[in-house]
């Protein structure tokens, strides 16, 4: 087959519309065309009032026309070869596996996929999980946030099954640039496990909260159906090494006293592990601190957002709720080297809790998969670099720095809220003239966050640099979405938990731990990922770390 990209079509065009575009742009004789399957659907709105859908396109064609094409169109980037994007297993199990399962800690998409891999290769891994089930943490998150049950550290919007993203809005694509395989085989594992099949040709790609818990069921029905294990509530306190200087991992020691024999350990803890972090940081294993980002969240009428994405063709079934992507290089001379940028946007959606630890409030958007509530939120974030973090450093813990920071603004914010898990927070307009809020300005967006607000100002519950940043992107923003900087816009805080606040550090082929042989650290929480999709291909490329180091037992993959 030959794949064609960068065939555009107005909004409302037909099936035969398409057929002919085809046949049109290749100048096509009847016949020759046998058949086309859709690989990928994007929206071009940069005219709005010509938004135009763009396809990409696997082509059936008569022999004879294929062949023609491929030297007519000889270097014309947009018609190729299909490329092969399947995904092939690196090493595969002998007999019954390893004679020491692989452990797999952690059940978000990292730890799934890393587990599943393994358990497709022959390798029977045992995955732990701290947190409970998907259907009994969610009856505890939504509790919580509906002020029906008290706030459990083991069982909320970050631990449990599934992760940190069975809360989101369950995007499924990255800015960075991965294997096609990979990507692949994530989004059909995925599909098999229950998600929507449309995933595998949207340009931008997302599952919604509900059919996330749907899936990661179906991706842990999967796991064990080829021989692996997922216990819940199963939390590792300890990693068991060998003597030193080697300190080979030899197991895991459980919160109940519990040690399980491993030397093949695939650590995905997720970005809100801080106390894996802190018991990682003990033992020596080698970590460093990184950037990271923090913020608050911001709530528009969905509506606003649509009108000045789409226009007038705003509503079209074709197109859907829209999102938005912003960033802000500041000019004033305080603000000089900060930027500031959108995050996680969710069309539709809600601002929810995310903590998890008590005394802490969080702030995080997610979206079901229809993204029919009435208000758009998205995260406004300033990168936080390690001199930032030069004053909440401790001696000899300058990799913890970033969790220090953290639980110092979480804090901060949960007295401001009212000390019960309200979230403190601001009218835009307020916010930019230095005054705590009181009344609602008019036309007020009706905010979203449970456990509830709390009015008042947001200064104190961020640096001030980082409010200062905000408050001069939010102008700018206005110029590029119409309405953005309304007076009744609403700011709540504190969106902290970006991504992880250290990376523990790994060798760049083999993925081992750099100090601590068998070690194998994995995902957004170990610092190697950023989101759904990122996670779940790391969880694969460290499976296939792990098999191979299992396939060969005798070679480490540490440097010397």
């Amino acid at each position: 087959m030959l794949r064609l990209s960068e065939l555009k079509l107005p909004l409302d065009h037909s099936a035969a519309d398409l057929e002919a575009a085809i046949t049109q742009r290749l100048r096509l004789a009847p016949g020759e065309l046998r058949g086309h399957h859709l690989v990928k659907r994007s929206v071009d709105a940069r005219r709005r009032g010509a938004i135009a859908l763009v396809y990409c396109l696997d082509l059936e064609l008569e022999g004879g026309a294929k062949r023609r094409l491929l030297r007519r169109f000889t270097g014309d980037p947009h018609l190729r070869p299909t490329p092969d994007s399947r995904y092939r297993p690196v090493a595969l199990a002998q007999g019954d596996g390893a004679e020491l399962r692989p452990i797999v800690v952690g059940a978000g998409p990292c730890g799934y996929f890393a587990a599943l891999l393994l358990a497709q290769m022959g390798w029977r891994p045992l995955l732990l999980e701290r947190g409970k089930a998907v259907k009994e943490r969610t009856a505890d998150t939504f509790g919580f946030w509906q002020g029906r049950r008290r706030f459990d550290p083991g069982s909320n919007a970050q631990f449990g099954e599934g992760g940190a993203g069975t809360f989101s809005d369950g995007k499924l694509y990255s800015q960075v640039s991965e294997n096609p395989a990979y990507i692949r085989k994530v989004l059909e594992e995925l599909v098999a496990a229950g998600a929507d099949p449309e995933i595998l040709t949207l340009h931008h790609p997302h599952i919604g909260t509900f059919k996330l818990a749907t899936v990661v069921r179906g991706l842990r029905a999967r796991i064990e159906a080829l021989g692996g294990e997922v216990r819940f509530g199963q939390h590792v306190v300890e990693l068991l090494l060998g003597d030193a200087p080697e300190r080979r991992l030899a197991g895991v020691r459980l919160a109940d006293g519990t040690a399980i024999a491993c030397d093949h350990l695939a650590l995905a803890p997720g970005h809100s592990a801080r106390d894996t972090f802190a018991m990682l940081h003990r033992l020596g294993v080698a970590m460093e601190p990184k950037p990271f980002a923090v913020g608050v969240r911001i709530e528009h009428p969905q509506a606003l957002v649509d009108r000045a994405r789409w226009g007038e063709a705003a509503g079209h079934p074709r197109l859907g709720p829209a999102e938005y992507k912003l960033v802000h290089h500041c000019n004033a001379e305080a603000n000089t080297g900060r930027s500031v940028y959108s995050f996680c946007m969710c069309p539709g959606g809600l601002v929810v809790g995310a903590t998890s630890e008590e005394g802490c409030v969080v702030t995080n958007g997610m979206s079901q998969h229809s993204r029919r509530e009435r208000n758009a939120n998205s995260g406004l974030v300033v990168p936080i670099t390690p001199e930032d973090l030069a004053p909440y450093a401790q001696e000899g813990e300058e990799a913890l720095a970033g969790i220090a920071f953290q639980r110092h603004w979480e804090r901060q914010a949960f007295h401001a809220g009212g000390g019960d898990y309200r979230a403190p927070a601001q009218w835009l307009e307020d916010f930019l003239e230095h005054r705590p809020s009181r009344e609602s300005p008019p036309e007020a967006v009706v905010g979203s966050y449970q456990p509830g607000l709390r009015f008042g100002s947001l200064d104190g519950c961020l640096p001030a640099y980082v409010l200062d940043a905000i408050r001069e992107a939010l102008p700018v923003f206005a110029r590029r979405i119409p309405g953005y900087a309304m007076a009744g816009a609403l700011l709540t805080g504190v969106e902290t938990r970006t991504s992880s606040p250290l990376r523990l550090q790994r060798h760049p082929t083999g993925l081992e731990s750099l100090n601590t042989p068998g070690l194998f650290p994995a995902g957004e929480g170990a610092g190697h990922a950023g989101g759904i999709l990122s996670a779940a291909i790391d969880g694969i490329k460290v499976a296939e770390a792990v098999a191979l180091s299992l396939a060969t037992p005798h070679r480490s993959t540490a440097p010397p």
